[in-house]
């Protein structure tokens, strides 16, 4: 696929998806906004995929906190003078645990790992992109959100919240442009040597190849998509 002309924001670049990704795009020739919470770790991705000065732009952010989502917009747009495709990739996981055991912090801290750093992002960015008539918005979720699974109530609430986010904003983006979509797998397979464990997991090539099909024109349609790759 030609991403050419293309600006495309990964938030959590230096996580085992947010690589593949990052290389994926730039392969296929997208300038990209690489994010991490570490200036080494993405000092050492740009090494590794062996970008030019113009095909990326890194940046050291907290997207949790409010104040770095407009400045991230402010940076890009000093470089590139428009953003295209936003991808949020940031957030862990906190479980194992019941519901009566499960603490107000863990419950908080994954509200604020998936809803807010996607909230931010959002309010920042597609005000930009509906200005231009196109733009891509994407997240990697779980089937949990459909199906909660015991023992992992602050992640499920977490991913949840993020997802309603998400398809809140594809019903307002209706005829805009832009898309909002949902990428949804069980666990992703970062490995070199897939095991018997894991060779039903979803593989970053896997949501990488949904992403970039997704960016497409041929997409323009697809908005508010809860897109499952995660088998049977």
């Amino acid at each position: 696929m030609n991403l050419e002309n293309k600006v495309a924001i990964i938030a959590g670049a230096t996580g085992g998806l947010g690589r593949i990704v990052s290389r994926i795009f730039a392969e296929n020739g997208a300038s990209l906004v690489l994010i991490g919470s570490k200036q080494e770790k993405l000092d050492q991705l740009v090494k590794d995929l062996n970008l030019s000065e113009q095909q990326y732009q890194t940046v050291v952010a907290d997207l949790s906190q409010d104040t770095a989502a407009p400045k991230l917009l402010e940076a890009a747009l000093q470089k590139y003078n428009h953003v295209d495709i936003l991808l949020n990739f940031v957030g862990g996981w906190i479980g194992g645990k019941s519901v009566t055991d499960t603490s107000n912090e863990d419950i908080s801290s994954m509200i604020q790992q998936h809803l807010w750093t996607t909230y931010y992002l959002v309010r920042a960015f597609v005000p930009h992109m509906r200005a231009n008539q196109w733009g891509r918005v994407m997240i990697v979720s779980a089937p949990s959100v459909a199906h909660p699974q015991a023992n992992g109530l602050p992640y499920n609430v977490g991913k949840s919240a993020q997802e309603a986010l998400m398809l809140t904003l594809a019903q307002e983006l209706k005829g805009s442009g832009v898309t909002s979509n949902i990428i949804r797998v069980r666990a992703i397979d970062t490995s070199s040597e897939p095991s018997d464990q894991t060779k039903s997991w979803t593989t970053p090539e896997e949501i990488s190849a949904a992403i970039l099909y997704l960016c497409s024109d041929e997409a323009q349609k697809m908005n508010g998509a809860i897109i499952p790759l995660y088998g049977s």
